[in-house]
């Protein structure tokens, strides 16, 4: 959400944004928050004098009192309550405007860096750079879910029968390769400098509302019937949600913290040959990155947390590269944003396994998260970064290291959490 002064002095800009995002049905909006806006200072102005009108009648009414008139005091009563109801009716305007002007401006979408791509769609989106060389073996490399299988790995059927499509379970090495991936990529960021944290799984709507735009919430959130929750869809909801109306130290700036949780998407229609394994699925788990800092300081923790990523993913022996997303392909809540694609030498093709973002202020102003510093209070900037999600990162590590023979080679990093194991023999 974007602040209302700078809506009021630049609309253009804001117009323009909208534009850049192919959004035109959302232009009237500036429109229509610009002239509630006027009739809500409008209001305040009237109430700010009535309040002023009824201190100054009470003033004399005290007065009158202990001079002994008290049927003049009686009076001027009258007088108050007048004002009082007069108050009483411009108080249920004003909050009406703000509820107006709010819902609005939680529909108008956020001013991108100048740097991003302008392009309608995902089909749009940019090239950055390329991290390891993309290669194809001269053996067949199967289906990641015919790989899974043949160490007794995967198992989709059962987890239709307890869960439904899209969910599955993991089972022996692969399990324990999923989660030896998650272990290496919490004991990374720690190594990084960064906090690890454990978040609550589920969050109430307030939170919600604070961290995501209306359009995304409809097609990812499972809500928890009768209960004011949310299952989360990202350890970002509740890691940001965690400082709400929280007043920081400017001093203590950047906080960087990286948290573990399952992750729980609807997926709404997603479709296509990938939903065989693994690739769509309602439930998985991921290590996080998320970041706190001063607003200048935004676009240097951006570069640096995506490089991460990066890194990550090639000390697995993994070739990524890193996608502009284009406006037309970025949330409304986002300034910017790149997605880091791993290589499938089965598709011979990259696919999306980490997204990072930086919104600016516009989850902090939702969600009131201000930092105290020389110069006074100010909103803070958040950023948020995958480090894994897996099974999509299990899938190119299992792509990126698949034998000829069957075989899976571990990659060195991940021997100390497989209690030494190098190689994955197949079983069947």
């Amino acid at each position: 959400m974007i602040d209302i002064k700078f809506l009021r002095e630049h609309p253009d800009i804001v117009k323009e944004n909208i534009k850049k995002k192919f959004q035109d049905d959302k232009l009237n909006l500036v429109d229509e928050v610009i002239e509630l806006d006027i009739k809500n200072r409008k209001a305040k102005l009237l109430g700010d004098n009535l309040r002023n009108e009824r201190k100054t009648l009470s003033s004399k009414i005290g007065e009158l009192m202990k001079s002994g008139n008290k049927d003049e005091a009686e009076s001027i009563k009258s007088q108050v309550q007048e004002v009082n109801n007069k108050l009483e009716e411009n108080e249920s305007l004003e909050n009406k405007y703000n509820e107006e002007i709010r819902k609005r401006m939680m529909r108008i979408p956020n001013i991108m860096d100048p740097s991003v791509p302008i392009g309608k769609d995902d089909s749009e989106n940019v090239e950055n750079e390329k991290f390891g060389d993309p290669f194809v073996p001269e053996y067949e490399i199967p289906h990641h879910a015919d790989i899974l299988s043949t160490f007794n790995g995967l198992d989709k059927e059962s987890a239709g029968r307890t869960s439904g499509t899209a969910f599955y379970f993991l089972t022996g090495d692969i399990a324990r390769l999923h989660e030896a991936m998650l272990a290496y990529a919490r004991d990374f960021m720690i190594n990084k400098g960064f906090t690890y944290c454990i978040p609550p799984f589920m969050i109430r709507s307030d939170v919600v509302n604070g961290v995501m735009s209306f359009e995304e919430l409809e097609d990812m959130m499972y809500k928890i019937e009768g209960e004011d929750l949310y299952l989360i869809g990202t350890s970002e909801h509740s890691m940001i949600g965690r400082f709400k109306d929280q007043l920081l130290k400017e001093a203590e700036l950047p906080i960087c913290l990286t948290s573990y949780s399952p992750c729980f998407r609807k997926e709404v229609g997603s479709h296509g040959l990938e939903e065989r394994g693994l690739y769509r699925v309602h439930q998985f788990e991921k290590q996080e990155m998320i970041v706190l800092c001063k607003p200048e300081e935004q676009m240097d923790w951006y570069n640096k947390i995506w490089s991460y990523t990066v890194e990550f993913f090639r000390s697995l022996d993994v070739p990524v590269r890193t996608l502009e997303c284009c406006s037309g392909d970025l949330a409304d809540l986002k300034v910017k944003s790149c997605d880091v694609e791993a290589w499938s030498p089965r598709q011979k093709k990259y696919f999306e396994v980490g997204s990072c973002t930086t919104m600016g202020d516009a989850q902090a102003r939702r969600l009131n998260i201000r930092a105290k510093g020389e110069k006074g209070n100010r909103l803070v900037a958040t950023l948020n970064n995958t480090v894994v999600a897996s099974p999509r990162g299990l899938i190119a590590v299992v792509e990126n290291n698949y034998q000829e023979d069957g075989s899976l080679k571990i990659p060195e990093v991940l021997w100390p959490y497989m209690g030494g194991k190098k190689v994955l023999t197949p079983k069947k």
